[in-house]
Protein backbone atom coordinates (compact mmCIF):
# COMPACT_ATOMS: atom_id res chain seq x y z
CA UNK A 1 0.00 0.00 0.00
CA UNK A 2 1.71 3.31 -0.70
CA UNK A 3 1.11 6.71 0.72
CA UNK A 4 -1.18 9.70 -0.27
CA UNK A 5 0.82 11.98 -2.29
CA UNK A 6 -1.50 14.53 -0.41
CA UNK A 7 -2.81 13.84 3.32
CA UNK A 8 -5.52 16.98 2.49
CA UNK A 9 -8.08 14.40 1.35
CA UNK A 10 -7.29 12.29 4.19
CA UNK A 11 -7.62 14.34 6.26
CA UNK A 12 -10.84 16.16 5.08
CA UNK A 13 -12.39 12.46 4.75
CA UNK A 14 -11.51 12.02 8.41
CA UNK A 15 -12.65 15.01 9.91
CA UNK A 16 -15.88 14.24 8.21
CA UNK A 17 -16.69 10.72 9.62
CA UNK A 18 -15.74 12.23 12.93
CA UNK A 19 -18.36 15.40 12.79
CA UNK A 20 -21.12 12.80 11.53
CA UNK A 21 -20.50 10.64 14.13
CA UNK A 22 -20.73 13.16 16.46
CA UNK A 23 -23.81 14.51 14.95
CA UNK A 24 -25.69 10.65 15.14
CA UNK A 25 -24.73 11.22 18.87
CA UNK A 26 -26.33 14.03 19.83
CA UNK A 27 -29.75 13.31 17.32
CA UNK A 28 -32.02 13.37 19.97
CA UNK A 29 -31.02 16.75 21.39
CA UNK A 30 -33.13 18.65 19.73
CA UNK A 31 -33.07 21.63 16.99
CA UNK A 32 -30.76 23.86 19.15
CA UNK A 33 -28.32 21.23 19.32
CA UNK A 34 -28.37 20.90 15.66
CA UNK A 35 -27.57 24.74 15.58
CA UNK A 36 -24.99 24.86 17.68
CA UNK A 37 -23.17 20.97 15.64
CA UNK A 38 -24.17 22.95 12.07
CA UNK A 39 -21.89 26.00 13.41
CA UNK A 40 -19.03 23.21 14.55
CA UNK A 41 -19.15 21.78 11.36
CA UNK A 42 -18.67 25.24 9.60
CA UNK A 43 -15.63 25.87 11.27
CA UNK A 44 -13.79 23.02 9.62
CA UNK A 45 -14.73 23.69 6.27
CA UNK A 46 -11.86 25.06 3.68
CA UNK A 47 -8.77 26.27 4.81
CA UNK A 48 -4.94 25.66 3.93
CA UNK A 49 -4.98 21.99 6.61
CA UNK A 50 -1.62 23.68 7.16
CA UNK A 51 -0.84 22.20 10.60
CA UNK A 52 -1.98 18.62 9.31
CA UNK A 53 0.31 18.73 6.19
CA UNK A 54 3.11 19.51 8.40
CA UNK A 55 2.21 16.60 11.17
CA UNK A 56 1.97 13.77 8.05
CA UNK A 57 5.55 15.29 6.48
CA UNK A 58 6.88 14.89 10.03
CA UNK A 59 5.51 11.33 10.37
CA UNK A 60 7.21 10.86 7.23
CA UNK A 61 10.82 12.47 7.93
CA UNK A 62 11.20 9.49 10.32
CA UNK A 63 8.86 6.99 9.06
CA UNK A 64 10.55 6.93 5.63
CA UNK A 65 14.40 7.00 6.76
CA UNK A 66 15.26 4.08 5.47
CA UNK A 67 13.38 4.45 2.18
CA UNK A 68 9.90 5.30 1.00
CA UNK A 69 7.40 5.75 4.05
CA UNK A 70 4.25 3.42 3.95
CA UNK A 71 1.35 4.70 3.79
CA UNK A 72 0.07 6.95 6.99
CA UNK A 73 -1.57 5.25 9.80
CA UNK A 74 -4.70 5.86 11.69
CA UNK A 75 -2.69 7.56 14.38
CA UNK A 76 -1.23 9.76 12.10
CA UNK A 77 -4.33 10.92 10.38
CA UNK A 78 -6.32 11.45 13.48
CA UNK A 79 -3.63 13.52 14.60
CA UNK A 80 -3.59 15.59 12.51
CA UNK A 81 -7.26 15.80 11.80
CA UNK A 82 -7.66 16.67 15.70
CA UNK A 83 -4.91 19.13 14.39
CA UNK A 84 -7.35 21.15 12.49
CA UNK A 85 -10.20 20.94 15.07
CA UNK A 86 -8.19 22.88 17.71
CA UNK A 87 -6.78 25.18 15.07
CA UNK A 88 -10.71 25.72 14.32
CA UNK A 89 -11.32 26.06 18.38
CA UNK A 90 -8.39 28.37 18.16
CA UNK A 91 -10.03 30.68 15.30
CA UNK A 92 -13.35 30.82 17.11
CA UNK A 93 -12.07 32.32 20.17
CA UNK A 94 -9.67 34.67 18.36
CA UNK A 95 -11.88 36.18 16.70
CA UNK A 96 -14.45 36.89 19.63
CA UNK A 97 -11.46 38.51 21.64
CA UNK A 98 -10.73 40.63 18.20
CA UNK A 99 -14.13 41.55 17.85
CA UNK A 100 -14.05 40.34 14.28
CA UNK A 101 -16.69 40.11 11.51
CA UNK A 102 -15.34 37.69 9.25
CA UNK A 103 -13.57 34.52 8.67
CA UNK A 104 -12.59 33.06 5.04
CA UNK A 105 -14.56 35.70 3.96
CA UNK A 106 -18.13 34.27 5.88
CA UNK A 107 -19.44 35.36 8.81
CA UNK A 108 -17.32 34.66 11.80
CA UNK A 109 -19.14 32.27 14.31
CA UNK A 110 -20.08 34.25 16.88
CA UNK A 111 -21.79 36.30 14.56
CA UNK A 112 -23.06 33.58 12.49
CA UNK A 113 -24.67 31.99 16.01
CA UNK A 114 -26.20 35.79 16.40
CA UNK A 115 -27.67 35.17 13.00
CA UNK A 116 -29.09 31.67 13.66
CA UNK A 117 -30.86 33.20 17.00
CA UNK A 118 -32.30 36.11 15.29
CA UNK A 119 -33.32 33.63 11.98
CA UNK A 120 -35.04 31.49 15.08
CA UNK A 121 -37.05 34.32 16.95
CA UNK A 122 -35.53 33.50 19.77
CA UNK A 123 -35.72 35.88 22.95
CA UNK A 124 -33.13 38.25 24.14
CA UNK A 125 -29.83 40.18 22.55
CA UNK A 126 -28.74 37.79 19.51
CA UNK A 127 -24.89 39.55 19.54
CA UNK A 128 -24.93 38.78 23.12
CA UNK A 129 -26.03 35.45 22.58
CA UNK A 130 -24.03 34.72 19.40
CA UNK A 131 -20.51 35.70 21.61
CA UNK A 132 -21.64 33.48 24.31
CA UNK A 133 -22.29 30.75 22.42
CA UNK A 134 -19.29 30.69 20.57
CA UNK A 135 -17.31 30.57 23.11
CA UNK A 136 -19.40 27.31 24.23
CA UNK A 137 -18.02 26.19 20.84
CA UNK A 138 -14.59 26.93 20.88
CA UNK A 139 -15.06 24.81 24.21
CA UNK A 140 -16.00 22.14 22.37
CA UNK A 141 -13.74 21.76 19.34
CA UNK A 142 -11.20 21.55 21.90
CA UNK A 143 -12.77 18.91 23.74
CA UNK A 144 -13.36 17.30 19.85
CA UNK A 145 -9.98 17.74 19.26
CA UNK A 146 -9.03 15.94 22.10
CA UNK A 147 -11.60 13.26 21.45
CA UNK A 148 -10.12 12.78 18.07
CA UNK A 149 -6.42 12.56 19.14
CA UNK A 150 -7.05 9.98 22.21
CA UNK A 151 -8.91 7.60 19.16
CA UNK A 152 -5.96 7.95 17.16
CA UNK A 153 -3.28 7.04 20.12
CA UNK A 154 -4.97 3.55 20.70
CA UNK A 155 -3.75 2.52 17.51
CA UNK A 156 0.11 3.33 18.37
CA UNK A 157 3.16 2.43 20.86
CA UNK A 158 4.14 6.70 21.04
CA UNK A 159 1.09 7.55 22.83
CA UNK A 160 2.81 9.08 25.24
CA UNK A 161 5.64 10.95 23.71
CA UNK A 162 2.71 12.66 21.06
CA UNK A 163 0.21 13.35 24.07
CA UNK A 164 3.48 15.44 25.65
CA UNK A 165 3.79 17.34 22.71
CA UNK A 166 0.21 17.81 22.20
CA UNK A 167 -0.54 19.13 25.50
CA UNK A 168 2.35 21.49 25.52
CA UNK A 169 1.13 23.43 22.37
CA UNK A 170 -2.65 23.87 23.81
CA UNK A 171 -0.21 25.26 26.99
CA UNK A 172 1.54 27.46 24.76
CA UNK A 173 -0.83 28.66 22.24
CA UNK A 174 -2.90 29.84 25.57
CA UNK A 175 -0.47 31.44 26.90
CA UNK A 176 0.39 33.58 24.11
CA UNK A 177 -2.73 34.20 23.04
CA UNK A 178 -3.12 36.18 26.66
CA UNK A 179 0.29 37.60 25.63
CA UNK A 180 -1.18 39.02 22.63
CA UNK A 181 -4.46 41.07 24.25
CA UNK A 182 -2.10 41.81 27.21
CA UNK A 183 0.47 42.96 24.69
CA UNK A 184 -2.22 45.56 23.41
CA UNK A 185 -3.03 46.55 26.45
CA UNK A 186 0.30 47.34 28.30
CA UNK A 187 2.63 48.39 24.98
CA UNK A 188 2.20 51.73 26.56
CA UNK A 189 4.15 51.00 29.86
CA UNK A 190 6.60 49.02 28.13
CA UNK A 191 10.67 50.69 26.66
CA UNK A 192 10.06 51.52 23.61
CA UNK A 193 13.42 48.99 22.91
CA UNK A 194 11.41 45.90 23.80
CA UNK A 195 8.56 46.12 21.81
CA UNK A 196 10.40 44.32 18.91
CA UNK A 197 11.23 41.49 21.24
CA UNK A 198 7.70 41.20 23.28
CA UNK A 199 6.33 40.85 19.47
CA UNK A 200 8.27 38.25 18.92
CA UNK A 201 7.79 36.46 22.25
CA UNK A 202 4.15 36.61 21.06
CA UNK A 203 4.45 35.22 17.55
CA UNK A 204 6.68 32.60 18.92
CA UNK A 205 3.96 31.27 21.14
CA UNK A 206 0.89 31.77 19.56
CA UNK A 207 1.39 30.71 16.29
CA UNK A 208 4.93 29.55 15.51
CA UNK A 209 5.11 26.43 17.60
CA UNK A 210 1.57 25.91 17.42
CA UNK A 211 1.42 26.53 13.66
CA UNK A 212 4.69 24.70 12.79
CA UNK A 213 6.80 23.10 15.17
CA UNK A 214 4.71 21.01 16.94
CA UNK A 215 3.05 19.87 14.50
CA UNK A 216 5.92 18.33 13.48
CA UNK A 217 7.15 17.27 16.19
CA UNK A 218 3.81 15.15 16.91
CA UNK A 219 4.06 13.31 13.56
CA UNK A 220 7.51 12.80 14.01
CA UNK A 221 6.44 11.35 17.46
CA UNK A 222 3.90 8.89 16.40
CA UNK A 223 6.87 7.47 14.20
CA UNK A 224 8.85 7.15 17.15
CA UNK A 225 11.62 10.22 16.15
CA UNK A 226 15.02 9.96 18.50
CA UNK A 227 16.58 13.19 20.33
CA UNK A 228 18.30 14.27 16.94
CA UNK A 229 15.40 14.05 14.87
CA UNK A 230 13.55 16.14 17.03
CA UNK A 231 15.82 18.58 17.15
CA UNK A 232 16.37 18.82 13.36
CA UNK A 233 12.57 19.70 13.29
CA UNK A 234 12.51 22.28 16.11
CA UNK A 235 15.25 23.80 14.73
CA UNK A 236 13.11 24.19 11.21
CA UNK A 237 9.77 24.34 12.01
CA UNK A 238 10.51 27.18 14.67
CA UNK A 239 11.89 29.62 12.12
CA UNK A 240 9.18 28.49 9.63
CA UNK A 241 6.49 29.52 12.76
CA UNK A 242 8.10 32.27 12.86
CA UNK A 243 7.83 33.59 9.29
CA UNK A 244 5.12 32.23 8.72
CA UNK A 245 3.61 34.58 11.78
CA UNK A 246 5.35 37.86 10.32
CA UNK A 247 3.79 36.96 6.88
CA UNK A 248 0.29 36.85 8.61
CA UNK A 249 1.39 39.99 10.01
CA UNK A 250 2.12 41.87 6.86
CA UNK A 251 -1.33 40.55 5.31
CA UNK A 252 -2.87 41.61 8.31
CA UNK A 253 -2.21 45.68 7.63
CA UNK A 254 -1.03 45.32 3.46
CA UNK A 255 -3.29 42.28 2.47
CA UNK A 256 -6.03 41.69 -0.39
CA UNK A 257 -9.07 41.66 1.28
CA UNK A 258 -10.49 39.57 -1.57
CA UNK A 259 -7.79 36.85 -0.89
CA UNK A 260 -7.05 36.87 2.72
CA UNK A 261 -11.30 37.08 3.64
CA UNK A 262 -10.49 39.70 5.79
CA UNK A 263 -10.65 43.79 5.42
CA UNK A 264 -7.72 45.25 4.56
CA UNK A 265 -5.70 46.55 8.00
CA UNK A 266 -7.87 44.67 10.26
CA UNK A 267 -4.89 44.64 12.31
CA UNK A 268 -4.82 48.02 12.75
CA UNK A 269 -8.11 48.05 14.05
CA UNK A 270 -7.93 45.30 16.36
CA UNK A 271 -4.84 47.22 17.74
CA UNK A 272 -2.29 44.24 16.99
CA UNK A 273 1.53 45.26 18.27
CA UNK A 274 3.09 43.36 15.84
CA UNK A 275 6.90 43.90 15.02
CA UNK A 276 5.76 45.65 11.99
CA UNK A 277 3.89 48.06 14.25
CA UNK A 278 7.47 48.09 16.54
CA UNK A 279 9.55 48.64 13.89
CA UNK A 280 7.69 51.42 12.86
CA UNK A 281 7.45 53.37 15.97
CA UNK A 282 11.12 53.08 16.41
CA UNK A 283 11.63 55.05 13.54
CA UNK A 284 8.78 57.67 14.30
CA UNK A 285 9.42 61.04 16.33
CA UNK A 286 7.74 61.23 19.46
CA UNK A 287 4.90 63.72 18.06
CA UNK A 288 4.50 61.11 15.09
CA UNK A 289 4.18 57.73 17.41
CA UNK A 290 1.84 59.36 19.86
CA UNK A 291 -0.05 59.75 16.57
CA UNK A 292 -0.09 56.20 15.44
CA UNK A 293 -1.09 55.12 19.07
CA UNK A 294 -3.90 57.17 19.18
CA UNK A 295 -4.84 55.33 15.82
CA UNK A 296 -3.78 52.08 16.08
CA UNK A 297 -6.48 49.57 17.92
CA UNK A 298 -9.89 52.56 16.94
CA UNK A 299 -12.53 49.87 15.80
CA UNK A 300 -13.48 52.70 13.62
CA UNK A 301 -10.87 53.42 11.51
CA UNK A 302 -11.89 54.64 7.97
CA UNK A 303 -9.88 53.58 4.61
CA UNK A 304 -8.03 57.21 4.72
CA UNK A 305 -6.70 56.40 8.29
CA UNK A 306 -5.96 52.93 7.53
CA UNK A 307 -4.04 54.34 4.34
CA UNK A 308 -2.05 56.65 5.89
CA UNK A 309 -1.23 54.10 8.56
CA UNK A 310 0.10 52.07 5.62
CA UNK A 311 2.25 54.61 4.18
CA UNK A 312 3.93 55.72 7.82
CA UNK A 313 4.79 51.85 7.85
CA UNK A 314 6.10 51.66 4.79
CA UNK A 315 8.27 54.97 4.83
CA UNK A 316 9.83 54.09 8.02
CA UNK A 317 11.26 51.33 6.53
CA UNK A 318 9.36 48.64 8.78
CA UNK A 319 7.48 46.41 6.02
CA UNK A 320 11.24 46.17 4.23
CA UNK A 321 12.55 45.37 7.88
CA UNK A 322 9.76 42.56 7.96
CA UNK A 323 10.09 41.15 4.94
CA UNK A 324 14.20 40.68 5.45
CA UNK A 325 13.39 39.20 8.87
CA UNK A 326 11.13 36.58 7.29
CA UNK A 327 14.14 35.63 4.52
CA UNK A 328 16.21 35.67 7.20
CA UNK A 329 14.05 33.22 8.98
CA UNK A 330 13.88 30.98 5.93
CA UNK A 331 17.28 30.90 5.16
CA UNK A 332 17.61 30.03 8.86
CA UNK A 333 14.94 26.65 8.81
CA UNK A 334 16.94 25.73 5.44
CA UNK A 335 20.17 25.38 7.10
CA UNK A 336 18.57 23.40 9.52
CA UNK A 337 18.02 20.63 6.77
CA UNK A 338 21.18 20.18 5.54
CA UNK A 339 22.44 16.84 6.98
CA UNK A 340 19.52 16.25 9.18
CA UNK A 341 18.70 13.14 10.02
CA UNK A 342 15.61 12.82 8.46
CA UNK A 343 14.56 11.00 5.20
CA UNK A 344 15.37 12.57 1.63
CA UNK A 345 12.05 12.67 0.19
CA UNK A 346 10.06 14.33 3.50
CA UNK A 347 13.13 17.11 3.50
CA UNK A 348 12.03 17.89 0.21
CA UNK A 349 8.38 18.00 1.19
CA UNK A 350 9.49 20.43 3.93
CA UNK A 351 11.13 22.82 1.95
CA UNK A 352 8.16 23.08 -0.16
CA UNK A 353 5.62 23.61 2.66
CA UNK A 354 7.80 26.43 4.11
CA UNK A 355 8.19 28.34 1.15
CA UNK A 356 4.01 27.91 0.48
CA UNK A 357 4.05 29.09 4.21
CA UNK A 358 5.84 31.72 3.87
CA UNK A 359 5.04 33.12 0.20
CA UNK A 360 0.95 32.78 1.38
CA UNK A 361 -1.24 35.78 0.24
CA UNK A 362 -4.28 34.66 2.20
Amino acid sequence: MHRSADPIEAVSQRLGRFVGTQRSSWAEAGPEAEVFLDAAARTLEGGKRLRARFCVTGWRAIAGIDGDAPAEPLSVLDAAAALEIFHAAALVHDDIIDNSDTRRGQPAAHRALATAHARSGWAGDADGFGRSAAVLLGDLLVAWSDDLLEQGLRHTDHAASAREVYALMRREVTVGQFLDIAEEAAFATAPDAEHAERALRVASLKSARYSIQHPLLLGAALAGADDAQRTALAAFGHPVGLAFQLRDDVLGVFGDSAVTGKPSGDDLREGKRTLLIAYARERLDASARQSMDALIGDPGLDDAQIAALQRAIIDTGARERVEAAIADYAAEADRALMDAPLAATAVSELRQLAEASITRSA
